[in-house]
């Protein structure tokens, strides 16, 4: 028994604030503004094939350098001999109800190329979510307290069958990557495969974003169809922080109405229309969870940008938008369940100024600008090697 539990601990490996609180904030920014619902109940995901299909490939640089430390730490805590390979990436959440059971990472016949598992927590337990422990069935630590910036890496076999704990409040946060030896596994090349043909002829600049299918949105407690209770899950991140949309076309003029969701629309806070147009709800999303996750550095801004004028809503308008909320956000009680214990509600709901936020829009477009850039440039070189790594562009 003793063996046991040493061959166990032998088998993983605690790592105390690997991933620094900006990068936490950046991802958990782009999983906000960019996860569909995910693969299990009361689950969120963002791979980053997702994100080279939604035109938001520039948000994979903020990836590279964690992915490449987190296989470094691999390689060296179990001594590999042999190339490592990442099979998979992708940020998941976990809202209340989820949880999962006793498993081993590769305890389905299809997922045995997985041979080493890293999961690092963007959020914190008791601050962010409650619930959520993460137990190992075997040997020592046997409980791990989520805290942001701490990683966890481990043999994804029968040495480490784990579980974690139901989610009882908040939305639990993390980044999860498998590691193989099976080349055939490699997530780069398929990656890099769909950069070259998302980015082929696209336009410099061209960085806004273009929604997934409906249903990839679409929450309901029993993850069917839109006819039961749920709601659209964009729609529902900017409902909780207080924002309305309001569409220039006519719900009547489509066919399917989930269509509207690729539209032009504006965004309102209670009897106040912001007059800037955002090209669809992602775009919009996108903006206002930069606004959060950048708030500090917002507020701390002299305002020196031209706003978009602000003017009150018409009573057509409310109607509009009322009914439009009935359609996509059927139930909003579940919605505040889900998505509400962010910090970021309470202050959005408190302090929250329009010119304030058109600073946040140029930021974002500056921020957006930065890291498309930087693909179009890493892209070149990532084809040549077949691989997705750091570029220093100083070095060229």
């Amino acid at each position: 028994m003793a063996e046991e539990e040493e061959e166990a601990q032998q088998s993983r490996l605690i790592l105390n604030n690997f991933i620094s609180p900006q990068e936490c904030k950046q991802l958990e920014f782009i999983h906000k503004s960019s996860s569909t619902v995910g693969y299990r109940p009361n689950v969120f995901s963002t791979t980053l094939s997702h994100l080279i299909a939604t035109n938001s490939p520039h948000f994979l640089m903020p990836f590279i350098p964690i992915r490449e430390r987190l296989k470094e730490k691999v390689e060296e805590f179990f001594g590999c001999q042999y190339e490592l390979f990442v099979e998979f990436t992708g940020l998941i959440s976990w809202s209340r109800g989820a949880s999962i059971g006793w498993h081993s990472d590769d305890n389905r016949p299809y997922l045995r190329q997985r041979h080493f598992s890293a999961v690092c927590y963007l959020n914190s337990y008791g601050d962010d979510f409650s619930g959520g422990l993460f137990h190992f069935q075997d040997g020592e630590p046997s409980t791990i307290l989520p805290l942001r910036g701490d990683a966890v890496i481990y043999t994804a076999d029968s040495r480490n069958v784990h579980s974690v704990d139901e989610i009882i409040d908040g939305e639990r946060l993390t980044l999860a990557l498998w590691f193989t030896r099976d080349s055939s596994h490699d997530e780069d090349a398929k990656l890099i495969s769909l950069l070259e043909s998302s980015l082929h002829g696209n336009r410099l600049n061209s960085w806004l974003p273009l929604p997934a299918s409906s249903s990839m949105y679409w929450y309901s407690l029993g993850q069917s169809s839109e006819d039961q209770l749920g709601f659209d899950i964009c729609w529902a991140r900017l409902h909780v922080l207080g924002f309305d949309l309001l569409y220039s076309q006519d719900e009547s003029c489509y066919f399917d109405i989930s269509e509207l969701l690729m539209e032009p629309l504006q965004l309102a806070r209670g009897n106040e229309l912001f007059e800037q147009e955002f090209v669809n709800i992602l775009h919009a999303l996108q903006v206002v969870q930069y606004y959060c996750s950048k708030a500090p550095e917002v507020e701390a801004t002299k305002v020196d940008v031209a706003c978009s004028k602000v003017v009150l809503l018409s009573e057509l308008q409310q109607k509009r938008i009322s009914s439009l909320k009935c359609v996509f956000l059927k139930d909003a009680h579940l919605a505040k369940t889900v998505f509400s214990r962010a910090a970021c509600v309470e202050n959005m709901q408190q302090i929250f100024d329009w010119r304030k936020f058109a600073v946040a829009i140029a930021m974002w477009e500056g921020y957006a600008s930065e890291l498309w850039n930087g693909i179009l440039r890493s892209l070149r070189y990532w084809r040549v090697q077949h691989s997705i790594f750091n570029v220093s562009f100083d070095e060229k």
